[in-house]
């Protein structure tokens, strides 16, 4: 039975949308020192400031990269991990390149995923690959999956949610059956409740990704009080 703790210890509360301002950002930070998540994903440019606003916390700080589209040069991305971490990031959410994986540029994709690792790499860091699930074929999740791994990632993540498709429970059992058990599965998008949340971590998922930290704990919290399992 996971506990509020324990689940909390798997999210990563993000403020990621273009109409979230400084004073969203605060308050993301507040919530999610209230609840000690995992981590705290603002947008790139907020990676200063939400260290700042973190200081003194265990929550852990986490940057997009090249987010949404993925479709950044190889060094952009590179050039932008290595901002990030020196401005403070600790983890990297990175997508993939969409349009070369689609296109089976995979030599290409393995690149630029291994430029960000190696990045990463240097300062103890985490990367996590964003497939954006809900534009690819389940042989192009595959693909990406396979990619990601040989690449040096150590999570592979649905979605961004700036698409119209999320965490799907099928997505997350292909690419846990397609991973080997070293690389963590992430769930993101639409990820609002707790029946979703432990239904994708039934089938597989480690980490999720989401701004609707406070229902998905407080939810749960009124499960285990009411002793229902979760």
């Amino acid at each position: 039975m996971l506990t509020v703790d324990e689940l909390a210890q798997m999210i990563d509360h993000s403020v990621l949308l273009p109409q979230q301002t400084e004073k969203d950002l605060e308050d993301g930070v507040a919530l999610a020192c209230k609840y000690n998540v995992k981590c705290m994903v603002p947008k790139i440019f907020q990676i200063p400031q939400a260290k700042k606003l973190l200081a003194g916390s265990s929550v852990r700080l986490c940057a997009p990269i090249a987010f949404p589209q993925g479709l950044n040069a190889p060094d952009v991305k590179r050039y932008e991990a290595e901002w990030a971490l020196g401005e403070g990031a600790v983890e990297l959410d990175m997508v993939i390149n969409i349009s070369a994986l689609k296109s089976k540029l995979y030599d290409f994709v393995e690149r630029d995923i291994a430029g960000v690792v190696e990045a990463a790499s240097r300062y103890g860091a985490p990367v996590k690959v964003i497939l954006e699930t809900c534009l690819l074929t389940d042989e192009e999740k595959v693909a990406g999956c396979k990619i990601a791994e040989r690449a040096g990632a150590n999570f592979v993540k649905t979605s961004t949610a700036t698409q119209p498709g999320g965490a799907t429970v099928e997505d997350i059992r292909l690419m846990r059956a397609t991973l080997s058990p070293k690389v963590v599965v992430k769930a993101s998008a639409f990820v609002t409740d707790i029946g979703k949340t432990l239904a994708l971590y039934e089938a597989g998922a480690r980490r999720f990704g989401t701004g609707y930290t406070r229902p998905i704990l407080e939810e749960l919290k009124q499960r285990l009080a009411a002793g229902v399992k979760a």
